[in-house]
Parts: structure tokens; sequence; C-alpha cells
């Protein structure tokens, strides 16, 4: 039971972590080595997170941890956009 507790918090955890990497990657070239970084950058905490809380690598875990990486990147992204489009409406009006 605690191992699937643990599952939660590093879920979590990656998610929350990744929002700002994808800020980042939302704000820079597809593609580029900016981009490249911000979306592998983050993994060595995963890796770490997976350790200290006694995940190992179990098949189980990686959907989880992919949606939950894939995602705060992806919410990091569209909220770049979305600043960004308000600051150019602001600026217009």
């Amino acid at each position: 039971m605690q191992e699937y507790i643990n599952l939660g918090i590093v879920s979590v955890l990656v998610f929350v972590f990744n929002i700002p990497w994808g800020y980042w990657r939302g704000s820079v070239k597809k593609f580029s080595w900016q981009w490249f970084l911000a979306v592998h950058l983050p993994i060595p905490f995963v890796v770490f997170l997976r350790y200290h809380f006694h995940l190992g690598f179990q098949l189980y875990t990686y959907p989880f941890l992919v949606a939950a990486f894939f995602g705060g990147q992806y919410v990091g992204a569209r909220y770049y956009k979305k600043r960004k489009k308000a600051k150019e409406t602001a600026l217009s009006e």
C-alpha cells in the first residue's frame, strides 16, 4: 500500500516540477537545443525521486510518471502561451 502512496506523491512532484520547464520549453523554438534541454534536464530529478521513494523502475510506474512528466510540460507551455497572448492584448488596448 505504501508503494502506491509513494507513486502518487512522486507523480504530483514530477508534475509540479515540470511546469517551469514546460514554461521555458514554450518560449523557445521547437527542436532547438534549448527545447531539448527543457525536455531532458528534469529527467535526473525523476530518477532521484524514484530511488528516494523506493519505487525502482517497475513497469506499472511508467504510465503514471510519464503522464505526470508530459502533463507538467504541457501545462507550463500552455501557461506561457496564455501569458504571452495576454500581454499582446494588453499592449494593443
